[in-house]
C-alpha cells in the first residue's frame, strides 16, 4: 500500500547548502498495514520458523555453546556490512589475545560488537527495560575502542549526519536534524512498549527496524544497533527465549533491495513490500539456524564416536574434546585451565586428535600453539566470507 512519504521534511542549512533532513512519523503507520490473506500467510510461516528455533535449544546439551558460537558469527556478518575486514577465525584469535597479522582495528570493532550485545542481554536478563537508555549503553560499549570511538559513544548525536555522499548536501538520504533525535526516540521507545499495539512482536520488530535506521540517532553504528534491535524485541517479547534470530547475512546477501525497500517505506509509505522482504527473511534464518545447529549436533556426536573408536585413553580425549565444542579455538594453557589436565597430557591428547584430523594447529609455532576444531569453524563461518 503506498501511502505516500511517511514523515515531513525540515529545512536547515550547512555551509550555506540547503538540505532537507527527514522526520519520520511516530510508529504505528497510518493507515493500518493491509495484512491480508498472502501476508498472514508469511506471518504464520516465520512465526512457526522461530518457534523451532526457540525449540532448538532443547535438542542441544549446552545451549549457551550455540549461542556463543552464533553472536560471533553475527558480530562478523553485522561488521561486515559497514565495511569492516575481519574473519570469524580472526575474531576468535583476538579473543584469544593471539593474533599475529589480524587487522586490530577491524578485529577490535567486532570484539567490541560481541561485548555490546553481550551487555544487552545481560541487562535484559537482570530485568531492565528495552529501552532508549538500554540502547546507548550498548552504543558506548560497540564504541568504546577503535574505530568511531571519538564519535560520541553512548550519546544521541549532537550534530546532523547523513548517509550516502561526501556531505549533507549530496547525500542519498538525511535523518532528522539533532533537535529532534530524542523525540523521535522517545516515540520509538514507546511504541515498543504500547500494550494497545495492534501487531505481533514480529511485525513490530520491522517496524521498529526501519524507524531506527531513519532516525540514525548515532553518529556512528547505527546498522550494528539497528540489526541488533530486531533479535532484543524478538527475546524481550518471549517469542525466543535466547536472541537467536540474526538477520545480518540475509541483509548482506541482498544489501540493494535492503536499501532500496527502506526508501520505498520512507518515501512512499509502502511498509507492506518491507514487511514481505522481512518475513521471508526471517522463516529463511530461523530455518537455516535450526539446521546449522543440527549440523553441529551431528558433527560432534560423529567426532565423539571417532575418538572413543581410535583413542585408548578416549576418556581424556573427550575431556579435551568439550572444550573444543565450546570454544573451536583453543591453546593448550587453555585446555589444561578447563579440563584439569597436566599440559604434557593435553598435549599427546590434542596430538592424538591431530592424527584424527579433528584439529590442526593454525599459528606453525612451536611455542603459544593455537588449535583450531576444523569442521566446526567452517560450519560456522559459511556465509561470513567477505564479499
Amino acid at each position: 500500500m503506498k501511502r505516500g512519504i511517511t514523515g515531513e521534511y525540515k529545512i536547515i542549512y550547512i555551509a550555506d547548502e540547503l538540505i532537507r533532513a527527514f522526520i519520520p512519523h511516530p510508529l504505528p503507520p497510518h493507515p493500518p498495514l493491509d495484512l491480508d490473506e498472502k501476508r498472514q500467510r508469511l506471518l504464520e510461516h516465520a512465526t512457526l520458523a522461530l518457534g523451532r528455533l526457540d525449540s532448538i535449544t532443547l535438542l542441544l546439551p549446552d545451549p549457551d555453546l550455540f549461542l556463543y558460537a552464533y553472536v560471533r558469527r553475527e558480530a562478523v556478518l553485522s561488521s561486515q556490512i559497514e565495511g569492516t575486514q575481519s574473519s570469524l577465525a580472526q575474531l576468535l584469535l583476538f579473543e584469544l589475545e593471539e593474533a599475529p597479522g589480524v587487522p586490530l582495528d577491524d578485529v577490535a570493532e567486532v570484539s567490541n560488537y560481541v561485548a555490546a550485545l553481550s551487555h544487552g542481554l545481560k541487562r535484559l536478563g537482570e530485568g531492565f527495560p528495552l529501552s532508549n537508555r538500554l540502547l546507548r549503553e550498548m552504543h558506548e560499549i560497540l564504541l568504546s575502542h577503535g574505530r568511531g570511538s571519538e564519535k560520541s559513544p553512548g550519546e544521541f548525536r549532537r550534530t546532523q549526519n547523513w548517509i550516502g555522499g561526501t556531505r549533507p548536501g549530496n547525500a542519498h538520504f538525511v535523518p532528522p536534524p539533532q533537535e529532534f533525535v530524542e523525540q523521535c526516540m522517545a516515540d520509538l521507545e514507546r511504541f515498543l512498549h504500547d500494550e494497545g499495539n495492534p501487531y505481533p512482536s514480529l511485525i513490530k520488530a520491522a517496524l521498529a527496524h526501519v524507524q531506527f535506521e531513519t532516525i540514525h540517532p548515532f553518529l556512528d553504528g547505527n546498522g550494528r544497533l539497528g540489526r541488533l534491535l530486531i533479535a532484543f524485541i524478538l527475546h524481550h517479547d518471549g517469542l525466543l527465549s535466547q536472541p537467536l534470530l540474526y538477520l545480518s547475512l540475509y541483509f548482506k546477501q541482498h544489501r540493494q533491495e535492503y536499501y532500496r525497500l527502506l526508501d520505498v517505506v520512507r518515501f512512499e509509505g509502502d511498509w507492506e513490500a518491507w514487511l514481505d522482504f522481512f518475513l521471508e527473511g526471517v522463516e529463511l534464518t530461523a530455518t537455516n539456524a535450526v539446521e546449522t545447529a543440527k549440523r553441529l549436533l551431528s558433527l560432534f556426536q560423529q567426532d565423539e564416536q571417532i575418538i572413543q573408536k581410535h583413542i585408548r585413553a578416549a576418556s581424556t580425549a573427550l575431556r579435551v574434546f568439550r572444550v573444543l565444542c565450546k570454544r573451536p579455538l583453543v591453546t593448550l594453557n587453555q585446555v589444561c585451565e578447563r579440563t584439569g589436565l597436566s599440559f604434557p597430557a593435553a598435549s599427546r591428547t590434542m596430538e592424538n586428535l591431530e592424527n584424527l584430523k579433528i584439529v590442526s594447529e593454525i599459528t606453525g609455532q612451536r611455542r603459544n600453539r593455537v588449535f583450531a576444531y576444523n569442521q566446526y569453524l567452517s560450519i560456522l563461518s559459511e556465509g561470513t566470507e567477505i564479499l
